[in-house]
């Protein structure tokens, strides 16, 4: 079974020219909700001053419709803070965590070196014990990284084997910037998966327009499952060198799954009614 992550949070977040209204983001993720999608990555628990797009995150929240879909929901933390104030929320079914192997991304993206976010994750981990909650946590920079870190295949190999030693159930592994090609993939996937049966492994693409069918083949084909996407592609990692580098087009993603026979059981109606919302809601596609 394919499942499909569409990831208006990441859409949304690098967004500074405005600010989205509440009622405008919880009238599109409302939508995205009976699409069909296995779940929706719709807001993050992070300091309104890092990322104010998100600030109304909880607000979001109150105005969606649970009732008629069996869409999850996920939200992004960075720390026990925002996991503490995400598990108050019974809506949430996933906490997803930001784990970067490249130790510049990892200060960048969350202050905290890779050590502390160990530390961090093990906590973030029992509160999702506690509550209920499942912990995803994205491998990013999984692919390579633009400072200068050391990367290869055996670095991600060993932080999956470690996380996966701390009983870390779903791992997605994240091309932050775009670089991933079908080798690295091919070689990832294909290692990782076997000795872990027990870990669902996901892919977190950002891509350039000419280049997304490959990754996602490439994944598939070597067992991956588990895909986020962004509707035409908006959002991505401003750290990408080409501005043409954008998130998974979940469009196109949901076109190759189609034409592989791959039942998706999706209201394909309802999801080109959510791309017609898009264009009244995002400046531009970047």
């Amino acid at each position: 079974m394919v499942k499909v992550i569409e990831c208006p949070r990441d859409a949304m977040q690098g967004i500074k020219e405005f600010f989205i209204e509440t009622d405008v983001k919880a009238n599109y993720i409302n939508k995205l909700l009976q699409v069909g999608f296995d779940t929706i990555d719709f807001g993050s628990f992070v300091s309104p001053k890092a990322i104010p797009q998100m600030k109304d995150t909880a607000k979001v929240l109150s105005k969606l419709d649970l009732d008629s879909t069996a869409t999850k929901l996920l939200a992004i933390v960075a720390n026990r803070r925002g996991a503490e104030d995400a598990c108050a929320f019974d809506e949430i079914a996933y906490l997803g965590y930001p784990f970067s192997i490249s130790e510049t991304f990892q200060l960048r993206n969350t202050n905290a070196t890779i050590t502390e976010s160990l530390k961090r994750l093990s906590g973030i981990q029992e509160l999702c014990q506690k509550n209920n909650k499942q912990l995803v946590v994205y491998v990013s920079m999984g692919f390579g990284n633009p400072y200068g870190d050391e990367w290869n295949v055996e670095i991600v190999q060993k932080w999956v084997n470690l996380l996966a030693d701390m009983g870390i159930k779903i791992l997605s592994l994240s091309d932050t910037i775009g670089v991933a090609n079908r080798a690295t993939i091919e070689y990832l996937f294909s290692n990782l998966i076997p000795p872990y049966p027990d870990v669902e492994f996901g892919a977190h693409f950002h891509t350039r327009p000419d280049e997304w069918e490959e990754k996602i083949d490439a994944a598939f084909r070597n067992g991956c499952r588990r895909f986020d996407g962004a509707i035409k592609g908006y959002g991505g990692c401003p750290m990408a060198k080409d501005d043409l580098t954008g998130n998974m087009p979940t469009e196109k993603m949901l076109n190759y799954f189609i034409n592989k026979g791959v039942d998706l059981n999706f209201r394909m109606d309802l999801f080109a009614e959510a791309m017609g919302m898009t264009n009244s809601i995002f400046p531009v596609h970047t």
